[in-house]
């Protein structure tokens, strides 16, 4: 990546002096860049997969035990991706082989998804893209924390939901622009899933591969003793232990931070599960009118959820530059909860809006509470890591963005058949009081930067 990273390479022996280098802005940008691929991946998947189970014929209470398997797969595959990723080390490094394994699948996944001949296989399909993306998504927030001292990482996670924010913005809008600039079919018989659809898919299968192929290519990482002469101790000491029983020993010896920002994260992916499930089904009924999914206006209301979520996600990544200073004046527990409580009322602002032109107003709150979620979280909790779990951590981690996703998935459609008389659009409400929750949780956080006394893990 850099020669300040290929030059110094110290012993174990002089661990007492060394602490990880600053990076420059040019190497943080490349060793960020592949996000914007992953979530190119991401964004196609939430903006469009509730729309291609409505089209193989899903109704609005099974859709979400059809996106069970996206969390269920991250509940499996992130911390046994983090656990082996910590113990990793071959010619493409420590994080960087699962960067590149899990693009590849990615993207044959994208490729053929838009082809689903029937709803059990759509389903199969987001099991396997999911999968996919997970493998390269958690070694991508464990890099931040391997490569940059406390004092930039929140500067690289900002650079990554500047890039998730890029990424997001085109892929969701896809759909849309290939119809309106290119003039992409937008209609298909009942029961196949229409041209821009597929083209969608087909070009951030390929944008994606390019850009974590990127990261791969352009960086390069600490080795082992290195990262063990900066946190003072070799990253090889839990290594004693069966893999399960390591990860058991390490999940209940979980920093107090760690829980803590559990419950925030609980209530924060609720919400968003909520919204990606029924977006599509919200803004076609609410706003323009139609529940035929063959019909020219439930595709047209089906395009601009894509552009919504273009609209949520490029606030995200022009405000996420913004959160340092924002989290220096506030504190980075203050700044969240602010973020938290816009994102709610965005949520809300929903309901209220009628023309769906306006609905981008909605999602500038979205966005900001989107930006930070996929930052000071993390910004917060690496200080609190130490290194040699890195990356099992940020996987057992993700337990807290997977569990809220589950029960969004087994919960939701039964609140909205039962209690919500089949509204789609209860769902932002949910939404909604859910990221209030999330805000008032941030109370009880503590954030090790702002603590005199370290909150670390245990490393034996």
């Amino acid at each position: 990546m850099t020669d300040t990273i290929s030059r110094r390479n110290p012993s174990v022996t002089d661990a007492a002096t060394v602490s990880r280098p600053r990076l420059g802005f040019g190497q943080i940008w490349n060793m960020c860049f592949g996000f914007l691929g992953i979530q190119m991946g991401f964004a196609l998947q939430n903006a469009n997969v509730s729309r291609i189970f409505q089209t193989l014929g899903a109704d609005i209470g099974t859709i979400p035990l059809l996106w069970i398997a996206a969390p269920a797969t991250g509940l499996l595959v992130q911390p046994l991706v983090g656990y082996y990723s910590d113990r990793t080390w071959n010619r493409l490094g420590r994080r960087r082989p699962y960067f590149l394994f899990g693009a590849i699948a990615t993207t044959a996944a994208l490729f053929v998804m838009p082809h689903s001949p029937a709803l059990w296989f759509a389903a199969g399909m987001l099991w396997i893209m999911d999968a996919s993306i997970n493998v390269s998504m958690e070694p991508f927030r464990a890099f931040v924390g391997d490569m940059l001292p406390e004092e930039q990482r929140a500067l690289g996670f900002a650079t990554q939901s500047f890039f998730i924010g890029t990424g997001a913005v085109v892929a969701s809008a896809l759909p849309w622009l290939l119809v309106n600039v290119l003039g992409v079919s937008n209609s298909a018989p009942p029961g196949e899933i229409p041209d821009s659809v597929r083209f969608a898919f087909y070009i951030g299968g390929a944008a994606l591969f390019a850009a974590v192929l990127w990261t791969v290519v352009s960086t390069r990482e600490y080795p082992p003793e290195q990262l063990a002469a900066f946190e003072r101790h070799q990253a090889a000491q839990s290594a004693q232990r069966p893999m399960l029983a390591e990860l058991w020993h390490d999940f209940l010896a979980m920093p107090a931070t760690m829980r803590q920002l559990a419950v925030v994260q609980f209530f924060s992916w609720f919400a968003l599960f909520a919204m990606w499930i029924y977006a599509t089904a919200t803004i076609t009924a609410r706003h323009f009118g139609s529940s035929d999914t063959s019909s020219a206006a439930w595709n047209e209301g089906a395009n601009w959820v894509g552009v919504l979520f273009a609209g949520y996600n490029g606030f995200a990544a022009l405000f996420a530059f913004c959160l340092p200073p924002l989290a220096a004046r506030l504190g980075r527990r203050g700044a969240h909860a602010l973020c938290l409580l816009l994102g709610a009322a965005g949520f809300a602002s929903v309901l209220l809006i009628r023309e769906p032109q306006w609905l981008l107003l909605s999602m500038l709150g979205v966005g900001i509470a989107w930006a930070s979620i996929l930052a000071m979280p993390y910004a917060i909790l690496s200080v609190a890591l130490p290194a040699a779990k890195m990356g099992v951590y940020m996987g057992i981690f993700n337990f807290f963005i997977v569990l809220p996703q589950l029960l969004a998935a087994g919960l939701l459609g039964w609140l909205i058949t039962r209690l919500f008389d089949g509204r789609a659009d209860a769902a932002f409400v949910i939404g909604a009081g859910s990221l209030v929750l999330a805000a008032l949780s941030m109370h009880w956080v503590l954030d090790p930067a702002e603590a005199s006394v370290p909150d670390t893990a245990e490393t034996a």
